[in-house]
């Protein structure tokens, strides 16, 4: 996978937590003081985020791009409900959404990404750098800067060294104002050699799918709490958002998601997660970036089934499903 294809919503084949794949690590001391990831406009905790592919049918990473009308559009659909976005690389279109923000006035606050990737040190090195100038350029809409995503649990296509992802957020954190995190999957966070990353960062940013961990609906959120409490028991000095977490609209019965998801995919299904799952988030105070705002047909195969193209609170065309549509 290149460092343009940006992809969130792995699925995880490892529902039960495997054991360790590597030696542990002993946690490295924190030489520095966490900055908090506590946004507060107008005084009041800012819990409610969404990630956000901006890509439509025909565009995806590395071109065709959205264009600024199209991004305004998006962003004016959300405001009304998310404060805050997350945007998994430093590049195009991400200065353009940053753009619109500032031109508009749009009261979102953005999580940009360095995407790093395995073997491309060069397109890692211009996604730090590009994620340095932009949170130092957009100081007040860059909110936070998560440098990787999924780049260490076992199971990832994009696994990448420990090192250098270590490197790459002190790289950052050394040049920026705005909290440092990385992203990565519930059975990265739980293993000992997390601690390495976890003293490096500002906050924890925890990826949990029930859907992807053969849980069923029932018990989809009552999962996501108690797999949110054991990751913070076992970083009870960090604060941790909820940086992924949905439910599929979609499925390939004839795929191999079928192996990993027991549970229906649907708009109904859907509904019911996001309305349990957000009233859970924000009765614990959880800040969260649900996935995703809109169906993102270019990731995976060419079948239209698979399940990656449909975890949009929105379809690609920018039609409300059944979880919004109500009072729309």
């Amino acid at each position: 996978m290149g460092a343009l294809l940006l992809v969130g919503c792995a699925k995880d084949p490892s529902p039960v937590a495997a054991a360790p794949t590597e030696a542990p690590t002993e946690p490295q001391p924190t030489s520095f003081e966490r900055r908090p990831f506590a946004p507060q406009p107008d005084g009041q905790p800012l819990l409610d985020g969404i990630s956000y592919g901006p890509f439509r049918e025909g565009q995806r990473p590395g071109g065709p791009h959205p264009t600024a009308a199209q991004i305004q559009e998006d962003l004016a659909l959300l405001a009304p409900r998310f404060g805050m976005v997350r945007v998994y690389s430093s590049r195009e279109p991400t200065e353009t959404i940053l753009k619109v923000l500032v031109e508009t006035g749009l009261p979102i606050r953005v999580m940009v990404g360095a995407w790093m990737a395995p073997d491309d040190a060069e397109g890692n090195g211009v996604e730090v750098a590009e994620a340095i100038r932009l949170a130092n350029a957009y100081p007040e809409q860059v909110l936070a800067v998560s440098v990787g995503n999924e780049s260490q649990v076992e199971w990832s296509a994009h696994r990448s060294d420990r090192g250098a992802l270590v490197e790459a957020l002190r790289t950052v954190r050394g040049a920026i104002q705005q909290p440092v995190t990385t992203a990565d999957d519930y059975n990265f966070w739980n293993k000992p050699e997390a601690q390495e990353v976890a003293a490096e960062v500002d906050f924890l940013c925890l990826h949990a799918y029930a859907m992807w961990n053969q849980q069923p609906l029932d018990e989809a959120v009552s999962w996501t709490a108690s797999t949110f409490a054991s990751i913070q028991a076992l970083h009870p000095d960090l604060p941790i958002a909820l940086c992924e977490s949905g439910w599929a609209t979609a499925l390939n019965e004839e795929g191999d998601e079928v192996t990993y998801v027991k549970a229906p995919a649907g708009e109904a299904e859907q509904a019911r997660f996001y309305a349990e799952y957000t009233a859970w988030a924000r009765a614990e105070g959880v800040p969260y970036f649900y996935f995703e705002a809109f169906d993102e047909p270019w990731k995976g195969s060419d079948d239209p089934r698979e399940i990656e193209k449909h975890w949009g609170l929105y379809d690609v065309n920018r039609t409300p499903k059944a979880v919004l549509a109500e009072g729309e």
